[in-house]
């Protein structure tokens, strides 16, 4: 029985479409600096939003419409939400997808309980898997919704939450391994403080880094190769979590000696959050060799919270991809739509508009970003900016053969330094604004 009988593969249909349910400008097959538009966005759907959101906010109940729902949290509803899912996917053409444990099982009773109801639906997913060909981009662990970690989980100050966390995270990284999870996710939502003068900060700090570097050690005992990541966001639902934005988690993991098993999984809404572009973060990850995976989403600039809301911003887009290309692109990543519809689109038809605009986007802000490095305007402009550090002095302070003394002799000879050049700002925006 189908769950969207009235829908039928999407299709790309070009920019002369009129079709609502077709791509103008995602074609999967189409290359682009010598890979496919499907290498290049690697496009998975999540499971928390688009099959567990209600439309629910902090003002009143869901308004979904989910005829596949049967009101239980049962094992066999959640087994059946799993098969809808997937036939969802599969007619939109996404590639992967990624999920919470919570989010495809129910919580029992007792860890054992939970671990059994969640094996009962991976063992759905892996034959969905299996059918359709769809992959698990990454898999990751709920260990913020629970009262158990109202504290938080690797960083509570109770240290069998600390224990139960580690425990479900065991369980998360041999699922997402059995499934071929080609990564897996830490997000932080409650790993930070609500009030410095009963938090001990180092210590937290302490037992989180101790937490990853006890996942980094399971994932080898079992095999597991995929990407660790971590995701930045600054505050929601503590005021300040720990993973407050890209420079603070590379900061962490150069702390504790985690650089070399963890990547960063972004988020356009967190960066926007944290007083940062998306472009930022993406720039400051890819500099420093840390650009694993994206979450692709957007928040509303009239609206101070997380909304999560599909990216249709074809300036946001082309930043990112202009990025990504830049750093050598996103695989074992890649373009998640960790994104909701509007409360008030409530059919389930409302999930494929919402996926179909965020493709086309990103697609859109592909073929934009490769067009802007193709035509080579923008870098030799920044290049002709940064051209006095080609000269004798420029490349002698980069080698490492000048000091302050040596600097000093220089300019005390010149008297003062050579006349800065116009950065022309509104230049390079009048000219990115051709391409678009």
């Amino acid at each position: 029985m189908t769950a969207f009988p009235e829908i039928d593969r999407i299709r790309f249909e070009g920019t002369d479409s009129t079709n609502p349910l077709a791509f103008r400008h995602y074609n999967a097959e189409e290359v682009v600096e010598g890979k496919t538009m499907a290498e290049h966005l690697r496009f998975s759907v999540v499971y928390w939003h688009t099959f567990r959101g209600q439309g629910a906010d902090p003002f009143g109940p869901g308004t979904a419409l989910r005829p596949w729902e049967d009101g239980t949290d049962s094992v066999e509803n959640a087994q059946n939400r799993a098969r809808v899912a997937f036939e969802f996917i599969e007619k939109l053409g996404a590639p992967y997808y990624a999920f919470h444990d919570r989010d495809v099982a129910p919580e029992g009773a007792s860890l054992t309980e939970t671990n059994k109801n969640l094996d009962a639906v991976v063992g759905v997913l892996k034959e969905e898997q299996q059918r359709t060909g769809i992959k698990l981009l990454w898999g990751t662990a709920n260990l913020f919704s629970n009262p158990r970690y109202m504290h938080g989980a690797a960083t509570s100050p109770n240290c069998e939450a600390f224990a139960f966390a580690a425990a479900q995270v065991k369980k998360a990284l041999e699922v997402t391994h059995e499934l071929g999870g080609e990564g897996y996710t830490f997000w932080g939502g409650r790993e930070g403080y609500q009030n410095l003068w009963n938090t001990n900060m180092k210590r937290e700090l302490d037992h989180l880094a101790m937490f990853l570097h006890m996942a980094v050690d399971y994932a080898k005992e079992i095999g597991f190769t995929g990407q660790f990541y971590i995701e930045p966001k600054p505050k929601e639902p503590t005021k300040h979590q720990y993973d407050s934005d890209a420079a603070a988690c590379l900061n962490f993991l150069r702390q504790y000696d985690l650089m070399d098993h963890l990547k960063l999984n972004l988020e356009t809404n967190h960066a926007t959050l944290a007083g940062h572009t998306m472009q930022h973060e993406l720039e400051v990850a890819g500099g420093a060799g840390a650009l694993g995976s994206i979450d692709a989403n957007t928040g509303d600039m009239l609206l101070g919270w997380d909304t999560d809301q599909f990216p249709t911003d074809i300036y946001l887009t082309t930043q990112c991809m202009h990025s990504v290309l830049k750093y050598g692109g996103l695989a074992p990543g890649g373009v998640n739509f960790d994104a909701k519809v509007r409360r008030e689109s409530f059919e389930p038809i409302d999930l494929f508009h919402a996926h179909i605009g965020g493709m086309d986007a990103f697609a859109r802000g592909l073929k934009i970003a490769a067009a802007i490095r193709a035509d080579g305007r923008l870098d030799s402009i920044v290049n002709d900016r940064y051209s006095n550090w080609e000269s004798e002095l420029g490349t002698g302070i980069e080698g490492g053969k000048h000091d302050f003394s040596s600097l000093e002799k220089i300019m005390l000879e010149k008297g003062d330094a050579a006349t800065n050049v116009s950065g022309r700002q509104e230049m390079i925006e009048n000219l990115i604004n051709t391409y678009l």
